[in-house]
Parts: structure tokens; sequence; C-alpha cells
């Protein structure tokens, strides 16, 4: 329980950070934009890209884990665009919805892998890891296509694939992947470099996030908070559980796949919300309520998952 709110608790307090920097006369405001734009393009990329190349799968059940994430994903999103007639009748716009889809689907790997190096040391790291190599990719490609479908900006199939294919996030996933299959390294100045951007990148996006947040929304959650708030920390750790213990997984893999699912979204989602022409402040507000929560769904789901997981090896 303590190394699950001490992993959390830096996250809030960056964001409180950006705050109250965000609303201080001494940071110009005008640095806030160009902020978002490095950290879309440079920052995040190179982390992620170095995560992955660097990335040790070996000895881990790759084919099952692998099927269990695409599914859970594939569900998820099958619920969500289900989600989509509903959230219109209400009175939610198409922008809006598109913040609903991000945090109902994305996931904050990096508090992920904080946590998993907390409880399961490399092991975790390396199973974290390697979820993130196999869903990362699908997420950002889904978001893309639903951020242009649905965002304010231009629709045609041409916008899409030029989305897609230029989307730094995917790309930094898939130079991340081809490196860690080579059969050499990254040249270690080089790594050194891409190390020092990609250390940059979390505080940065912690505090864009922070002086982002409209916190009126925060602060008095509406149904257009609340609903991905249970659907990402409730639903989406149900979904992944349910599939992990109907595959045959046990053990501390089920329990690293429950907290994947179970932390809340990522940060990134903010800038490309942003970028995109989705509902940002919408976003913002959904990922305070979603990280304030997780610090209590998180310990309840991985107790849970801990007790079914014990259950069905026990059984079998």
């Amino acid at each position: 329980m303590i190394p699950i709110f001490e992993s959390i608790l830096p996250i809030f307090l960056i964001v409180l950070l950006g705050i109250l920097l965000r609303r201080t006369p001494f940071v110009d405001q005008s640095v806030w934009p160009g902020l978002e734009t490095l950290g879309y393009y440079l920052f995040f990329p190179a982390l992620l890209f170095l995560t992955l190349a660097k990335a040790d799968f070996s000895g881990l059940e790759l084919g099952t884990v692998a099927l269990v994430s695409f599914i859970a994903v594939a569900v998820m999103t099958v619920l969500l665009v289900m989600l989509h007639p509903l959230a219109r009748a209400a009175g939610m716009s198409d922008s809006s919805f598109t913040s609903l889809f991000q945090t109902s689907s994305r996931w904050n790997a990096f508090i992920a892998l904080a946590i998993a190096e907390k409880i399961s040391g490399p092991t975790g790291l390396a199973l974290v890891a390697l979820v993130m190599a196999l869903i990362i990719i699908p997420l950002n490609f889904i978001n893309v296509i639903m951020l242009v479908w649905y965002g304010t900006g231009a629709r045609s199939m041409a916008t899409l694939v030029k989305r897609i294919a230029g989307n730094p996030l995917i790309l930094g996933c898939v130079a991340g992947i081809i490196v860690n299959a080579l059969p050499f390294g990254i040249y270690p100045p080089i790594e050194q470099a891409v190390d020092l951007i990609a250390r940059s990148s979390l505080g940065l996006g912690l505090l864009l996030v922070g002086a982002g947040l409209k916190l009126n929304d925060a602060l008095r959650p509406g149904p257009a908070v609340l609903t991905p708030v249970a659907l990402k920390l409730i639903v989406f750790p149900v979904i992944m559980v349910s599939l992990a213990i109907g595959f045959g997984l046990r053990g501390e893999t089920v329990l690293i796949l429950a907290l994947c699912a179970a932390v809340p979204t990522a940060m990134n989602g903010y800038l490309l919300a942003r970028q995109m022409g989705g509902d940002a402040p919408l976003y913002a507000a959904i990922t305070t309520v979603q990280t304030v929560a997780s610090f209590l769904t998180i310990p309840a789901v991985m107790w849970a998952a801990a007790i079914v997981a014990g259950a069905q090896s026990a059984g079998g």
C-alpha cells in the first residue's frame, strides 16, 4: 500500500507546481504553448523511444500477454464507441467526447513503471515495458483516429493518414521497438543525449497538465468527468484481469496487468488534445480527478486481482 501512495504523491506535487506557476506573475504566459510543442514533438517521443529500446522482454509470456493486452484494448474501444450516441444525446460535443475516449483508454505507463519497480523489481519493470510496447502504438493509433474524426480539425482520409504517419508518439514507439530488435545497442553518446532529453519529459508533462487545469471542473466534477473516471479506473481493470485469468495467466503477471489497467490516464493525451482539436480543459479536469481517485482504486484493484489470481492458482 505505501509504495503505491509514494509513487503517486510526486505526481500530485508536480501538477500542483504547474498550477502555481501558471498563476504566478513572474512566469511569462507566452512560454506555455512553446513548452507544449516541445513536449509533444521531442520530450515524450524521446522517453517512449528509450524505454522501449532498452526494455528486456526475455522470460515473459509474450504471446499470452500480447493477446490479453490487445483484446482488452479492443473491448474498451468498442465499449467507448458504443457510448458516443449516448454522450451526444446527453449534450456532449464531439470534441469533448474525444477527451472522454482518450482518458478512458490511455494509461500512464510511467506511474505503472514507478509502482512496479517498488513492488516487483526488474521483473515488474520488464512486464510493464512489454505492455507499453504492445499497446502504446495501437492506443495512439486509435486515439489519433478519434481526434481526427471527432475533433475540431479537418476531417478527411488524407488528414487521417497524415496525422497517423506523422504522429511523434507513434514514431517514437516504432523506432524504440525496431532498435530493441537490433543485434546491437544504441551508440552510448547518442543514448546519453536521448536519456537527458527523456528525463525531462514526465516532469514537463505534469507541469503542463497543472498549468492547463480547469480547477472548477475538477473540484465540482459532472458526468463528463466522472464517467471516464469510472471507465478507466474500474471497468478497464475488470476487463484486463478477467481476460488475463481467462487466458491462464497467474500470479505476478496478473497483478502487473491489473496495475497497467488501473493507473490513471496518460499525461501526453492532454498535449494531443491541445494539438488536434480535442477538449483539453476537460482532459485536464478528468486527469486530475482520476489521479486523485487512483489513490484508492489502485490498491483496491491490485488487492482484488491478488485474491482472484491466488484463488485461480490454488484451484489449478
